[in-house]
């Protein structure tokens, strides 16, 4: 039985134990925290439970495919509710719910534009020819050589995948109306870059909005990680937590060996785990700059401090002692300067001067996540990696400001309710994920960082080190993260054939 040691258990690891372990190998995960999940952490404090990472659940297809694979179904493990309207977003002058169902969004567009509705119809004819040669064909692959991508279906259609076409240019094609325009462009600045660097492509992500839906499953994002995490035991999977790698020791070019300083009963002890294959689910560069000897690494310093990084984020997780009327799950605070945000992030990095922000509130949909008669919140803004004066100051002057943003947006006070609050930013990124320039999402996801131009997922100098997860193939994001780990295990299967 082939041994494989998993370094981190975000979701990209979770999915390669499972895979790794189904084929019959002996997996043992190593995390440096004391729960599974890495980003996709819980935070539980004075009754008040939050999802410290991700919080959008898209693309359900794809955790389906997931739990398929394993004889499995997501209802196996967690209850999904489509939410309604999806989300709410708040410009300077207007709010507007976005309607879960089709027809209430097209009539929505065509209030604001005259004639979008068919626009609308025509933009997401082309977005789900995207979404189903991107999902099947394109993101599956390992992105080892050009060849792969030698499939008729791609290549009869690269035209029409929009891959040299820009998000901007083509969503104005099809609307002219700033609000919608904005609209439209939202998912992708979460991918991490402008939308004028973004290839169209990428409209796959307004299908995924739009056709397939916002979900949440009952007990938060976490109900995930717990989920994979049990699958993961029930396939035979060892966990070893609180555990931090210090060394990937390579010999002959195949690394054979992981050192670890773990705590084992309030001591901190040096533990050895063998491998015939390693499997680096956390951050790229720490592995690369910190794990291994220089011999053995793929990438200079200058490559990654080329890499465009998608942003980091400055979080603010919240608890009232009161409920709220007339807030949806999910809001967008598009009430400042679109463009200069963006620049902020990407042109000019620096701490925003008037941020766009995101606000979850979980415990409307879901009264587990807070006390009786109170009120679950995180605030997102999105920030430029690798900020430096990350203070205590500056995170309460900028939760000071966006506070008084939304109360004025939601006409409602909150600022002397609240009975929980922590922060956490880009210096908290790094410290606890090691995280390259305190990043949140990974690698932006430009035309010069897509598929076979992103870091390897295969060591080009340690023929049986891999690295899966966001700063890899395919990319950012929950749904990427579990095709990731489902691609590299493939990956190393074909080691041990």
């Amino acid at each position: 039985m082939k041994k494989v040691v998993i370094i981190g258990s975000g979701f990209a690891g979770l999915s390669a134990a499972c895979f790794l372990a189904k084929a019959g190998c002996k997996v043992t995960v190593l995390e440096k925290q004391s729960t599974p999940g890495g980003r996709a952490r819980q935070l539980c404090s004075n009754g008040f439970v939050f999802d410290m990472g991700p919080s959008w659940y898209w693309m359900p297809d794809v955790f389906e495919h997931f739990f398929k694979q394993f004889d499995k179904k997501v209802s196996d493990y967690y209850t999904l509710k489509r939410l309604d309207p999806s989300y709410s977003v708040y410009w300077q002058d207007a709010i507007m719910n976005i309607p879960a169902n089709y027809e209430e969004l097209r009539n929505l567009f065509e209030s604001i534009e005259k004639g979008s509705a068919v626009q609308l119809d025509e933009f997401l004819k082309e977005a789900a020819y995207k979404y189903e040669v991107g999902i099947n064909k394109l993101v599956h692959k390992p992105s080892q050589s050009v060849t792969e991508f030698l499939d008729w279906d791609v290549i009869k259609g690269v035209f029409r995948l929009d891959v040299f076409n820009n998000m901007k240019n083509h969503i104005a094609k099809y609307f002219k109306n700033p609000k919608l325009q904005q609209l439209m462009e939202f998912p992708v600045l979460f991918l991490g870059a402008l939308p004028q660097n973004t290839p169209a492509l990428y409209s796959l992500m307004n299908y995924a909005d739009i056709k397939l839906g916002t979900w949440y499953p009952q007990g938060g994002m976490y109900k995930i990680v717990e989920a994979m995490y049990n699958l993961a035991i029930e396939l035979g999977v060892k966990f070893e937590f609180n555990c931090d790698v210090n060394e990937i020791v390579v010999d002959n070019k195949f690394a054979n060996k992981v050192l670890a300083k773990q705590v084992i009963n309030q001591q901190v002890t040096t533990v050895n785990f063998w491998a015939d294959a390693v499997v680096r689910s956390a951050d790229y560069h720490f592995t690369e700059t910190k794990l291994l000897a220089q011999q053995y690494r793929s990438y200079s310093e200058t490559y990654w401090n080329k890499r465009i990084m998608a942003p980091s984020c400055l979080l603010y997780y919240v608890g009232l002692n009161k409920k709220l009327k007339n807030v949806q799950h999910h809001s967008l605070f598009f009430d400042a300067d679109f463009s200069l945000h963006g620049n902020e992030i990407y042109t000019t990095p620096q701490w925003p001067s008037n941020p766009l922000f995101y606000v979850s509130v979980s415990s409307v949909t879901d009264k587990t996540t807070a006390p009786e008669g109170c009120e679950n919140i995180v605030f997102l803004i999105p920030v430029a990696a690798g900020l430096q004066k990350d203070t205590e100051e500056l995170r309460s002057n900028y939760l000071e400001k966006i506070i008084k943003r939304f109360e004025d947006k939601i006409e409602q006070k909150i600022s002397d309710s609240i009975v929980y609050k922590k922060s956490y930013s880009v210096s908290n990124f790094s410290e606890d994920y090691n995280s390259f320039r305190g990043n949140a999402y990974g690698l932006a996801n430009t035309l010069m960082q897509t598929a076979i131009l992103k870091p390897s997922c295969k060591s080009k100098k340690v023929k049986n080190l891999f690295y899966t997860g966001q700063l890899t193939v395919p990319g950012p994001g929950v749904p990427p993260s579990l095709i990731s780990g489902e691609v590299v295990a493939k990956e190393v299967l074909k080691q041990f054939v």
